[in-house]
């Protein structure tokens, strides 16, 4: 983490409660030349990954519903988001904790995962990089019921949809997570249904 645009750089944690959020301090060496005092915050609950499980059979999707304290404090009137399904990185390996998330949330058991990019969610005050995976399940994988980690008051539905329905809740404002959004504008836009 070296850049010689940013100098002085002063951290000061603000609350370690859930995740960190600090208060970071520094002089920007802007374009014309000029040091600028610039002062942010940045919230770091880690990295994740998200997954679109899908069926080309059937032309399903699975996603998950669940509620989000965060967007019912911002207008969500129910607090309800229907998401890929998706779960912060452990040890590092995003591969293997998507696996894992797959199983907690939904009860399907895969091995195979394809991750197709990722990406900052919120890099003006997040420091969370998402990776990103698209894999195929079929009913025979199923394990369990999901609905998430007993000890992490997740409280999942599991849903599975028509890719067609998904991509119509996604247009008329029933799905507005963007990393779902993101998922399933990929999976159009690579025809992964047409396979």
């Amino acid at each position: 983490m070296a850049s010689n645009r940013i100098r002085n750089m002063q951290r000061e944690l603000l609350s370690d409660n859930w995740y960190s959020l600090e208060k970071i301090t520094f002089e920007y060496l802007r374009d014309d030349g000029v040091w600028e005092k610039q002062i942010r915050e940045a919230y770091d609950r880690g990295n994740g990954a998200a997954i679109l499980l899908y069926n080309v059979e059937k032309r399903k999707v699975v996603l998950t519903k669940q509620f989000r304290m965060p967007t019912y404090v911002n207008g969500n009137d129910d607090g309800m988001m229907i998401e890929v399904c998706a779960g912060l990185l452990e040890k590092g390996n995003a591969e293997e904790t998507i696996k894992m998330e797959v199983e907690e949330e939904t009860g399907y058991k895969i091995d195979k995962v394809e991750k197709v990019f990722e990406a900052y969610m919120s890099p003006g005050s997040v420091t969370e990089i998402l990776h990103f995976f698209v894999g195929e399940y079929k009913d025979a994988m199923k394990v369990s019921d999901g609905g998430g980690a007993a000890d992490e008051t997740e409280n999942i539905e599991v849903l599975e949809l028509d890719f067609k329905k998904a991509i119509a809740m996604m247009q008329n404002g029933e799905i507005k997570d963007a990393k779902t959004i993101m998922l399933l504008q990929y999976a159009q836009v690579q025809g992964i249904m047409h396979q």
